[in-house]
């Protein structure tokens, strides 16, 4: 029970669309029809807005971090299975017909939850990349595969299979974007898409 109630917890708050919302209280509409079409900052960003992109990042993080937060307090046994569950949430929100966003800010916030140095390690390798490339999933990709490597090397084995079906996960919403990066062909941030 305790497992189911942690799932359905953390789903539900990764399910909140704060790109979505933002983006519609902003007066710009409903940002699936912009862009990429997904629920996202990078998207989001392509309003032209900069503090309602930065905003949604915060807040994606946020509802990672709150999910693993509130699992850890109520089912410690659960933790792994809390944080899959706030970026199912946000990947496939049930409120949006199970279409959201890639889940690299929500898996930022699910990283500080669980432990802060691996939080540190994404943040920080996500920033490095996509500073380097300025190229916003590569950023991203880079530090989704990161987080089972630094979980296990900080010696939180029990984590890394989570974060590994998390990574894999983040992976494979990002495969057009990684066609497009193998083609040379993928947008950098602040280019005409």
């Amino acid at each position: 029970m305790d497992w189911m109630l942690a799932f359905l917890a953390a789903y539900l708050i990764g399910s909140i669309p704060f790109g979505l919302l933002l983006a519609k209280a902003a007066g710009k509409g409903d940002i699936r029809e912009i862009g990429s079409g997904n629920i996202g900052a990078t998207n989001v960003l392509r309003t032209g807005n900069k503090g309602l992109a930065a905003a949604t990042l915060l807040l994606d993080l946020a509802k990672g971090l709150a999910a693993v937060m509130i699992a850890r307090h109520l089912w410690p046994d659960a933790l792994g299975l809390a944080a899959l569950a706030a970026i199912v949430g946000h990947c496939f929100p049930v409120w949006l017909g199970f279409r959201g966003g890639k889940g690299v800010a929500t898996f930022a916030g699910v990283c500080f939850g669980l432990l802060w140095p691996l939080g540190a390690v994404y943040a920080a390798l996500w920033l490095a990349v996509l500073g380097l490339s300025r190229i916003s999933s590569l950023g991203g990709m880079s530090a989704a595969v990161s987080a089972p490597i630094a979980a296990a090397v900080l010696g939180r084995m029990d984590l890394a299979p989570w974060l590994a079906a998390i990574a894999a996960l983040v992976l494979f919403l990002h495969r057009a974007n990684i066609r497009r990066l193998a083609a040379g062909e993928e947008p950098k941030v602040g280019s005409k898409a």
